[in-house]
């Protein structure tokens, strides 16, 4: 192969992103992913596409359209989410920690990030069949996410390869990168394993953009407990921690949580993998995160959450793993009928594994695996605990709680009483780990000293010390554009220097 100035390893969004960042500024790009064509993407491929960011007001947003004519915009109100309620939300997982340096660049960037997406013909769409409610004839969004790639994760990759392949860059496939080579203290190349064989690449700088562990079940017992160990993994199977592996062979420091991840009610008969010959329509159907409309129950018959302690797009991550680490990694989601109509799709596909009863009593008799009688008496002291003074509101945090039990439901408590009832098996799906390696503002990974390691960056869910104890949502595919933007850039720059 032809000399190249930067090489990016993996081929997700923050991968592509860097490749893109790298090319803008004069760079010779290669991309090598270790899986083919059909599995490229990385996790990014399995997500619903929304990206988390700060933003004032409507104006702010119609730029980013892909179809800014869309007649609902008219009726639309996306209010407001500013950067001191970005940095909110993420301080409120930092478990009392002040907000990072990296936390804060998040944040400031994540606009910019889009608007920058937006001038390499990457736009989005209003999320509204599951970040808004219909209140008084408008369109009202919640939670401070509102746009996703059209077409989801899935969408959103391959907007980018394109953009990518345009502006020059070429991309190889089943090319598993083995080892930075170095010379001297210098990186002159990377080898790799390419369609059976071995290979050597030579390039001055590399972008590690290939993931977190959360596919190496040897490092997830290590580093998150025994019980991950036989989680579920969401997203790509090729995610092995190998880019940590070769950063530190370098010198490169870790950064972050590593006893943390992002993880989300899935159900319990998901495969172990996940599964892109699905459309991407369908892929998100394991999920099940509209708990906060219902309760939930663990293999003793208790709750154990407060599900409605927060609108979903801040206690999925968390929840996730609260459902992991209860006995034999299971719950049960059970809703009443007044409420299906606020469940998202992914309840009411044929594949969705549910029970259904008249009465809570038919119904606790076939939840497997759970103490009935307990269960019994967990949902009639609930529904004797809910207020029914306060409104019931989806488009708020209404007040609606329970009292008088040992945990109570803070919002959007419902009292358990309009047949059928359904209940719905759950177990915990790990999506991707928070620890990383140490990196700067460029994308520049940094060593035990603090110094950065010439020719080397990283993006995306290699980057450490940005998640820590929770994760709003949609935070992380905008943090991966953001860290991959500026490592391409940074590694563009870093070649025409040498």
């Amino acid at each position: 192969m032809q000399k190249c100035d930067v090489i990016v390893v993996g081929s997700g969004n923050a991968a592509l992103c860097a490749g893109i960042s790298a090319l803008e500024h004069g760079a010779r790009v290669l991309i090598v992913e270790k899986a083919t064509f059909e599995e490229m993407g990385g996790n990014s491929r399995y997500t619903a596409g929304a990206m988390r960011f700060a933003y004032d007001s409507n104006e702010d947003l119609l730029p980013l359209l892909k179809d800014p004519n869309d007649e609902r915009i008219a009726i639309t109100d996306f209010g407001s989410y500013p950067k001191e309620k970005f940095l909110a939300d993420l301080k409120h997982f930092n478990e009392g920690e002040p907000i990072t340096e990296l936390q804060q660049f998040l944040v400031d960037e994540s606009l910019p990030a889009l608007q920058w997406l937006a001038t390499h013909h990457i736009k989005f769409a209003p999320i509204y069949s599951r970040q808004s409610f219909m209140k008084d004839g408008k369109y009202i969004f919640w939670g401070g996410l509102t746009l996703e790639a059209e077409g989801e994760g899935n969408g959103l990759v391959m907007d980018e390869l394109k953009r990518f392949q345009d502006l020059g860059g070429t991309i190889l496939y089943d090319c598993a990168a083995t080892e930075i080579v170095t010379d001297k203290g210098k990186i002159v190349g990377l080898t790799c394993h390419y369609q059976g064989q071995d290979a050597f690449f030579e390039t001055p700088s590399v972008i590690l953009g290939c993931g977190g562990f959360e596919a190496n079940k040897e490092l997830r017992i290590r580093y998150l407990g025994d019980k991950w160990g036989d989680a579920k993994v969401r997203g790509t199977r090729h995610n092995l921690g190998h880019g940590l592996t070769m950063a530190t062979q370098l010198g490169a420091a870790l950064n972050g949580y590593f006893g943390g991840c992002h993880a989300t009610p899935m159900d319990r008969y998901m495969p172990e993998y996940g599964n892109l010959n699905i459309p991407h329509i369908e892929r998100k159907h394991y999920r099940k995160i509209s708990y906060l409309f219902g309760v939930m129950l663990n293999a003793n018959g208790e709750r154990f959450v407060d599900e409605g302690a927060d609108f979903r797009n801040y206690t999925y991550a968390q929840f996730g793993k609260a459902v992991l680490e209860q006995p034999l990694s299971i719950a049960w989601q059970i809703f009443d009928a007044k409420v299906w109509h606020l469940l998202y799709g992914e309840y009411k596909t044929s594949d969705a594994s549910f029970v259904e009863a008249n009465t809570l009593e038919e119904l606790v008799a076939q939840l497997t695996d759970v103490n009935p009688q307990q269960a019994l008496e967990t949902l009639r002291n609930y529904n004797a605990a809910v207020r029914q003074d306060k409104p019931f509101d989806p488009t708020i945090k209404d007040g609606r709680c329970t009292e008088g039990l040992t945990l109570n439901k803070t919002n959007w408590a419902n009292v358990l009483d309009t047949p059928p009832f359904r209940a719905y098996p759950v177990t915990g799906g790990i999506t991707f780990t928070y620890g990383g390696l140490k990196v700067n503002q460029r994308g520049e990974v940094l060593n035990t000293e603090g110094v950065p390691i010439a020719g080397l960056f990283a993006c995306g869910e290699m980057v450490g010390g940005v998640f820590f104890h929770g994760y709003p949502g949609g935070s992380g595919l905008t943090s991966g554009t953001i860290f991959g933007r500026y490592a391409g850039q940074s590694a563009a720059q870093f070649c025409s220097l040498i």
